[in-house]
């Protein structure tokens, strides 16, 4: 049986990579796979999934009226692959889910949960919420413990704390944080993290 997977976690934690890896190991075995990124995150280039280790491949896009449904995929399809499902809309994730257990079609989404302000991504709260398997992948802040949480960094380093919730970027705008660093005074105990926020 076919499910919708939600693999999330803090910025920096290896998502894309996951996501590449699973890709290869379904054509490793002959199977077609489809692969899509966010239209609007053009940092690797348009349609363009990279990981932070160099690896990379062109994927298919979307955008607010892609439609994700059995009909808009080559019946050959065995596994529909997704980077940056935090900007997933609510109802293209309910397709993805209805996609996986009408039409028999695996989905992965990889993705954030939260942004910068420690708010759900609308995507991520209904793959939270419909998703049949859940899988947090990890990674650390810089005080070493377990980093759950994102936070918005200016040009200057110090933490940004209001503005759109979407605002691309890579390790120059976002740092991953445990939950004590995001909620200290500045964004990190300088006992314990100095100069993680300039």
């Amino acid at each position: 049986m076919s499910k919708l997977h939600f693999r999330y976690a803090a910025m920096n934690a290896g998502k894309s990579t996951a996501l590449l890896q699973a890709a290869y190991n379904y054509e490793e075995r002959g199977l077609k796979v489809r692969l899509f990124t966010a239209a609007h995150d053009d940092r690797a280039g348009f349609g363009v999934i990279r990981s932070r280790l160099g690896l990379q491949r062109q994927a298919s896009t979307f955008g607010p009226d892609t439609e994700f449904s059995r009909a808009h995929l080559d019946d050959d399809v065995a596994c529909l692959l997704i980077d940056e499902a935090q900007f997933l809309s609510a109802h293209q994730v309910r397709q993805l889910h209805r996609l996986a257990h009408r039409g028999g079609v695996p989905v992965l989404c990889y993705g954030l949960r939260s942004d910068f302000r420690g708010e759900a991504f609308p995507g991520s709260a209904q793959l939270l919420t419909l998703a049949d398997d859940l899988e947090e992948l990890r990674t650390i802040c810089a005080c070493a413990r377990k980093a759950s949480m994102n936070v918005r960094v200016a040009a200057d380093g110090r933490r940004v704390t209001e503005g759109e919730q979407i605002e691309i970027g890579g390790n120059d705008r976002y740092r991953a944080v445990c939950p004590s660093c995001f909620y200290s005074e500045g964004g990190a105990d300088a006992a314990e993290a100095p100069g993680l926020f300039g």
